[in-house]
């Protein structure tokens, strides 16, 4: 995010588009860049033949716990960087550009649902087109992310964030950064187990679980 391997980024893009014809999503954050600098990325991932953008502002370069210090020239919200994308040509359709969404609610905002609603009203009448979601193990909070912007007339397709667990400590670290709640029923379930493999068997099943009731 902070650009230090953004070069690295965009020929690995090419290569698995290239190479294997699969549909490449390519990052692009407001972190370190300018306007400029930023319509070159796009320049670069639309010669390499990516026509996906996941449009993010991006972690401050101390981590998403510091302070954001704006680049001189440059954004401080995805809003810009979907609007950006959507002028610049190459990308557009259905999934072409994309924006993150919380279902627990963003970090920054606070908890303000109301708000986080509105910002991706603001992304989708931009250009974004697909939002994946940060993860999530509460199915009513999806759900209820799912119908707010439907009741506003939303087009934005909501993909379902799933995160199988495999490690308690890095759950909680990401968890703190992302803003995910983590149930208590959850904890439960991993409850008296410290065996490796226990605990990814059980993130399994519940990864499993929700994905189910998801499908249904």
């Amino acid at each position: 995010a902070g650009g230090s391997n953004r070069d690295r980024t965009i020929r690995i893009a090419e290569e698995l588009s290239s190479h294997t014809g699969a549909p490449t999503i390519a990052h692009l954050t407001c972190v370190g860049s300018t306007r400029d600098e930023l319509r070159s990325i796009l320049d670069e991932y639309q010669a390499a033949g990516i026509s996906r953008l996941l449009a993010l502002r991006g972690d401050p370069q101390g981590g998403p716990r510091a302070p954001w210090v704006t680049t001189p020239g440059g954004f401080d919200h995805a809003d810009q960087l979907v609007e950006l994308a959507a002028a610049h040509g190459g990308f557009s359709g259905e999934n072409s550009i994309g924006v993150a969404a919380f279902p627990d609610g963003h970090p920054a905002s606070e908890k303000n649902y109301n708000q986080d609603i509105e910002v991706l009203l603001r992304k989708e009448a931009l250009g974004a087109t697909f939002a994946p979601t940060q993860f999530f193990f509460d199915l009513t909070s999806f759900l209820s992310l799912r119908d707010s912007l439907s009741s506003k007339g939303s087009q934005l397709r909501l993909l379902a964030g799933i995160l199988p667990i495999s490690n308690l400590r890095q759950l909680d670290k990401m968890a703190e950064l992302g803003g995910a709640a983590i149930p208590g029923w959850l904890r439960d379930r991993f409850a008296g187990h410290t065996d490796p493999e226990v605990i990814k068997a059980i993130g399994v099943d519940i990864a499993t679980e929700l994905s189910q009731s998801l499908l249904r």
